[in-house]
């Protein structure tokens, strides 16, 4: 595998200014907006807003860093990522003594996991968490002789690994797909994140002006219909016009962008589902303006291994 990623100043350059001209302008209406003191809006929301505008500041600078160092260290920056969401779930959950072996073993997969996605091992990778890992977890918790309440907390580590690490694997997995040129994997990688993000940050924009049909009211009251029309509406056309950084035709990058921007946003619903079942309001702290890691990386779980298994058939 080649450790340094192929930057091709015309995609994947032209990519990155994209974003620091789209952050650029979210921070010049946050500021405007603040400064209006008659404004409509409450301000509560507007320094929300800002917040995020920070967050995803420091989230993109530290990903075009990874990038710039290559192609090892983006997937080890995802690595990284997902060990600490893992961290975050493991934490809401409730373990016990009998436990602590068995989650030992869990944050072992995490670099292995890794590890041969960076090898571009997909035979290995793809099966190796669904059904290695699947197996051995509750053969190590039977064997510390715990049987209270063993297949709910089977459930909810088994859960959690494959949420924060193989799902989220698939991300960096991207790098490893052999595209057509002009696209390369970098620019995909790039696209698909951006698509998801956009249709996240459109999501909480509809909500504040015309969310009205809640989903689910018992689990989140920011999801609604109307949000999700609109943000997967505008997510999907908005990855029709990036076409040109992908190995798809127009109309195969939106549909592409619909997909991955409707299991994004179904994806922070059902998280959300598990934040209500342990009675948080985020899954840590550790991102001003976004709560935890896994607040913020929530849709791209989700989303990641569709993308990636459609564009690999897509490729073949």
């Amino acid at each position: 595998m080649n450790n340094l990623i192929n930057v091709n100043p015309p995609i994947t350059l032209l990519l990155i200014s994209s974003v620091v001209v789209l952050l650029g302008m979210a921070t010049a209406v946050g500021q405007l907006l603040k400064r209006q003191a008659d404004s409509r809006f409450n301000p509560a929301v507007i320094d929300q807003f800002n917040l995020r505008v920070r967050a995803w500041w420091l989230m993109c600078s530290v990903l075009a860093v990874a990038f710039m160092l290559g192609q090892n260290a983006t997937v080890f920056l995802f690595g990284c990522l997902s060990f600490w969401a893992l961290r975050e779930f493991i934490t809401l959950t409730p373990t016990r003594l009998a436990d602590h072996r068995p989650l030992a073993w869990v944050f072992l997969f995490t670099p292995i996991q890794y590890v041969l996605v960076g090898m571009a091992k997909y035979e290995l990778y793809s099966i190796a968490i669904p059904v290695y890992a699947f197996l051995f977890i509750p053969i190590l918790m039977a064997i510390a002789g715990d049987y209270k309440r063993y297949l709910e907390r089977c459930a909810k580590i088994q859960t959690g690994l494959m949420i924060c690490v193989y799902c989220l694997s698939y991300a960096p997995a991207l790098l490893t797909l052999q595209v057509k040129a002009p696209a390369e994997p970098a620019s995909l990688l790039l696209f698909f994140i951006l698509v998801v993000t956009v249709g996240d940050a459109l999501h909480y924009a509809a909500e504040q002006f015309v969310g009205r049909h809640i989903i689910a009211p018992a689990i989140s009251a920011n999801r609604t219909w109307e949000g999700f029309l609109i943000s997967t509406g505008c997510a999907t056309m908005f990855g029709a016009a990036l076409w040109w950084a992908t190995p798809f035709e127009v109309w195969q990058a939106a549909g592409m962008s619909f997909v991955i921007s409707t299991m994004g946003f179904f994806g922070g619903l059902t998280m959300s589902a598990i934040k209500r079942d342990r009675g948080v309001q985020d899954y840590g702290t550790l991102v001003t303006g976004h709560g935890g890691v896994l607040d913020r990386i929530d849709s791209i779980c989700f989303a990641a291994p569709v993308f990636f298994h459609l564009t690999r058939a897509m490729l073949e």
